[in-house]
């Protein structure tokens, strides 16, 4: 990316099922969702939104590798995604084991993360 526009946060959590990929989906929604770029076309080049990069940054706190990478980079709708993935967020208690919920344990998974958009 040569140019950095602008960076946004969000957080998501998976209450009941630690889902690490409905955390992180969550997350990504939660930095881009109050969001809107009316002059971003302009900026890029040819203004074109396809010239627009998206670099997500995400922290999950376990089962990475369960993460489905393609439906978290799947909630960006313009540009060219790449996803970076950390140790973070956070495994916290929830208090109660639902099994109707798919409960493996009483944790909830908490994801973060960073959207950085630029060309």
């Amino acid at each position: 990316m040569k140019k950095l526009l602008f960076i946004e946060t969000g957080m998501g959590i998976d209450v009941h099922g630690q889902n690490v990929t409905k955390a992180a989906v969550r997350a990504v929604h939660n930095a881009i969702h109050f969001n809107s770029m009316p002059g971003i076309k302009e900026l890029l080049p040819d203004q074109s939104l396809e010239n627009m990069q998206v670099k997500i940054k995400l922290g999950v706190p376990s089962n990475q590798e369960q993460l489905d990478e393609e439906a978290v980079k799947a909630e960006i709708p313009y540009g060219q995604v790449t996803l970076e993935v950390q140790h973070g967020g956070l495994a916290t208690t929830h208090g109660i084991v639902l099994e109707d919920k798919e409960d493996q344990n009483d944790l909830m998974v908490i994801a973060v993360a960073s959207v950085e958009v630029g060309y």
